[in-house]
């Protein structure tokens, strides 16, 4: 019952307005303020130091400073046409791009929202000068960003692995699959809605070889980037955490010595905007340790626990109920606060159950991540309509469909496991 309050008190007060992390702070710190608590008021600041003492952790960081430093690196441009080559032939052929883009770029900025704003920025005005509805526009760059929800390095997936002690290195594995089917939908969605809205091609033949090549030897140095970070893991280089520090280097060589944009002024910009996200994440993180040892001393996922498997029987089907409550949930709290929340209560039931912490990981990070696309309160939906100067209603119309390609392969990742495992067993 107290634990119920605590969360209650918590969702309130983001209701409200109150900054996530002094709302996760103030709920959690309450329960130690009750007379009926025997726990010491210190227990609370110990709680908060102790989640800062983690080694995983300082993945966090460095992949935030990793996604600022390759969008200053030059890195960009070449990406863009490379999935204008790639895509430019097909029925709408720049909306086609954007998500080809968002597909080379999630394991690059790792951050759907970062992805969303930056395609918004770049490619949002060339669309609707191009003749693409403004609401579609916006829906196609926001949902775009769900990709990099999946692919490597995502920022979910390291902060899931870290609260859920599931491995980060399968995590990453585990996610191309499910990334790439994401892709083929949106881009098998796309397609359709050209059709009927006749929108055109950006070129008029196929890729040639020989272009296809240019454009590679162009992003060579992007587009190989996520198969060194996986290899690396795989086969033992560096741990997770120290493939973010191989990756910051890897882009200060890159963006300095190879392609020679990242200039001193762009550095301190890349540093000063990461400083400004990690510490709003990690203030999140340390206030979250705890509300997360409030949960685990109230024995919150063992009551859930039981109650789940004596209500459902059925694996497949306790995936589903909590697939739609996620959803829920996605399209009111922001998704990194649904994963500091939920993670330490849900990866005890689904484990209990016999579902692999991995499998439920990318179907999780694909629905809290999705709730952030769609109203009343997504953040990618306000980001996108926001630069676009889009209409809220106009987007959340053209959402639709691209909602049902989303739920399809959420759909297919809840019934065919073995197409999230498959991969991670494969390799490791």
């Amino acid at each position: 019952m107290t634990s119920a309050l605590i969360l209650c008190a918590a969702l309130m007060l983001i209701f409200l307005g109150m900054p996530v992390a002094f709302a996760i702070g103030i709920s959690g710190t309450a329960f130690f303020l009750l007379p009926t608590t025997v726990l010491p008021d210190s227990t609370a600041v110990q709680r908060i130091v102790a989640a800062s003492q983690s080694f995983p952790l300082l993945a966090v960081p460095l992949f935030i400073l990793l996604g600022n430093l390759m969008n200053r690196a030059g890195i960009t441009p070449r990406l863009i046409d490379l999935a204008m080559t790639l895509a430019g032939w097909m029925r709408g052929g720049l909306a086609q791009s954007t998500l080809i883009l968002s597909a080379l770029m999630g394991g690059i900025s790792g951050s759907a929202v970062a992805d969303a704003a930056m395609q918004a920025r770049v490619l949002g005005k060339p669309m609707t000068d191009e003749g693409y509805d403004p609401g579609f526009t916006g829906a196609l760059l926001s949902v775009g960003g769900l990709i990099t929800a999946t692919l490597p390095p995502s920022l979910g997936l390291i902060l899931y692995g870290y609260l859920g002690e599931v491995s980060i290195g399968r995590l990453f594995i585990a996610g191309i699959v499910p990334g790439v089917l994401l892709t083929i939908a949106l881009m098998a969605t796309t397609w359709g809605i050209s059709v009927q809205r006749d929108y055109k091609p950006s070129r008029t033949d196929f890729p040639s070889l020989s272009e296809v090549g240019r454009g590679l030897y162009r992003s060579f140095w992007a587009v190989i980037f996520p198969i060194w970070l996986l290899v690396g893991i795989r086969f033992g280089f560096f741990t997770p955490s120290e493939a973010g520090a191989f990756a910051v280097l890897y882009a200060l060589i890159v963006g300095g010595l190879i392609y020679r944009e990242l200039t001193f002024r762009s550095l301190y910009d890349a540093l000063l905007e990461s400083a400004r996200d990690i510490g709003m994440i990690m203030l999140i993180i340390l206030f979250s340790g705890v509300f997360g040892f409030v949960i685990t001393f109230e024995r919150v996922p063992q009551t859930i626990t039981e109650f789940s498997l004596s209500a459902v029987e059925s694996p497949t089907v306790l995936l589903f109920a909590i697939s739609g409550f996620l959803l829920g949930l996605g399209m009111l709290i922001e998704a990194t606060v649904l994963v500091m929340l939920l993670t330490p209560i849900l990866v005890p039931v689904i484990t209990a159950a016999g579902i692999d912490p991995v499998h439920f990981g990318l179907i999780m990070m694909t629905l809290v991540t999705f709730g952030g696309m769609t109203p009343p309160v997504g953040v990618s939906m306000f980001t996108v309509c926001g630069i676009l100067n889009a209409s809220y209603v106009g987007y959340s119309l053209r959402l639709i469909p691209f909602a049902c390609a989303v739920m399809l392969v959420v759909g297919a990742m809840i019934l065919f496991p073995n197409l999230v495992l498959f991969l991670p067993a494969l390799v490791m």
